[in-house]
C-alpha cells in the first residue's frame, strides 16, 4: 500500500465520518436557538414572579430604599 493509497483511504474515511454533519445540517443550530429561548423565557417568569414576592425596593429614588436590608426586610412575603 503506498502513500497515496494511504491518504486516499484517509480521505475516505474523513468523507463517511462527517457525511452525519450533512444530514443534521442546521436542526441543530435551531435546536439550541429554540432551547436558549426558552429557557430564557422561563427564567424572566421565574424572576418576575419572585419580584412580585419580593419587599425590596426596586429603585434607588424610592422613599422605602432606606434601610430596606433590615432584619425585617429579608424576607419575602
Amino acid at each position: 500500500m503506498s502513500t497515496t493509497d494511504f491518504f486516499w483511504n484517509l480521505g475516505d474515511l474523513f468523507q463517511t465520518a462527517f457525511l452525519f454533519y450533512d444530514m443534521v445540517g442546521n436542526y441543530f443550530n435551531y435546536l439550541l436557538i429554540l432551547l436558549g429561548f426558552f429557557g430564557f423565557f422561563y427564567w424572566m417568569n421565574v424572576q418576575r414572579k419572585l419580584s412580585a414576592k419580593s419587599n425590596v425596593p426596586s429603585e434607588v429614588s424610592d422613599p422605602s430604599f432606606k434601610g430596606w436590608y433590615n432584619e425585617q426586610g429579608r424576607k419575602l412575603k
